[in-house]
This record gives C-alpha cells, sequence and structure tokens, in this order.
C-alpha cells in the first residue's frame, strides 16, 4: 500500500511538531525545514486542525502547537482518517471490472489494507519521535537558531 503525499507530509508535520517543547514553529517554520511548499503544508495543517491534532495560534508568541490528542493520536487512526476508507482498487469504476462480482482479489486487498492499518494502530505520534528520530527532527528544525522575523509569530 502506498500512502498519500498529503498523508506522509500530514504524518511528518505532526512528527515535527511534537518534537517541538518550548518554540512555537509557524507553518512557514514547518514548511521550510521539511523542504515543502507552504501551500500544500498549509491545507495539510488545516485539516490536523479540524482533526483536533494540532493547534494554531496567531499574534505574537503564536504559532503551531500539537494538541494533547495529537500527541496520543494512533497513527493507524490518522491513517486510516486521512486516506479514506476506500479499497485499494476501484472495481466499480468508470469501466467496472468484469471480475467484481466473483473475484477473491478485492477480499485479500481489503484484508491486507486493514493490516496495514492494524501495525500503525499501536503505534502514537509521541512515540515516532523516540530517539534516533527527534534529535534528527531537531537539527532539521534549526532549533535554537535565531528566527528570521521574531516579531511575526503568525500561524499563517
Amino acid at each position: 500500500m502506498r500512502l498519500t503525499r498529503f498523508t506522509d507530509l500530514a504524518l511528518r508535520v505532526l512528527m515535527r511538531l511534537a518534537v517541538e517543547e518550548t518554540d512555537l514553529p509557524t507553518t512557514r517554520d514547518v514548511a521550510a525545514s521539511m523542504e515543502v511548499p507552504y501551500t500544500h503544508t498549509a491545507k495539510v495543517v488545516a485539516r490536523l486542525q479540524h482533526l483536533g491534532l494540532v493547534e494554531a495560534r496567531r499574534g505574537r508568541g503564536g504559532g503551531l502547537a500539537l494538541t494533547p490528542a495529537g500527541r496520543a493520536a494512533s497513527v493507524g487512526g490518522v491513517v486510516r482518517e486521512l486516506e479514506g476508507a476506500g479499497d485499494v482498487v476501484d472495481c466499480d469504476g468508470a469501466v467496472p471490472c468484469p471480475l467484481r462480482g466473483a473475484c477473491v482479489l478485492r477480499g485479500a486487498l481489503r484484508r491486507a489494507q486493514e493490516a496495514f492499518y492494524a501495525a500503525l494502530d499501536p503505534l502514537t505520534v509521541n512515540e515516532l519521535v523516540a530517539a534516533p528520530t527527534g534529535p534528527v527532527l531537531l537539527a532539521l528544525s534549526g532549533a535554537g537558531a535565531p528566527r528570521v522575523d521574531p516579531g511575526d509569530r503568525m500561524a499563517e
């Protein structure tokens, strides 16, 4: 199974925010540290906010923060929510598969997809940033480096 780029970026945003203890990064900070477009990151952050996993604070001293629910979130649950409940293959598409009424593959793929999610279920976002990942994320974020514009603390 392959995750969408949106889900991949969402997981990386959650991980990036999970290592922040004092300094709240902006959406632009997160996008820059992960070398991804700001617009994509902003869409991901908006979705994560909607799910209650991320909080965005505006103004001076603002930025992005992981909520307690975000820290404890099951990675499998997050991936399920972002990827949707669809089948791995579209047997009922514009040109339906002629085997769909007697196909064993569709059920096997559905079970494989659920096994994929089930393998991620026990893992939390906080566990994703345990060593050695956490220190690498902190280094990528430039923790301790001065801000370009410390007065601009909008979550954007």
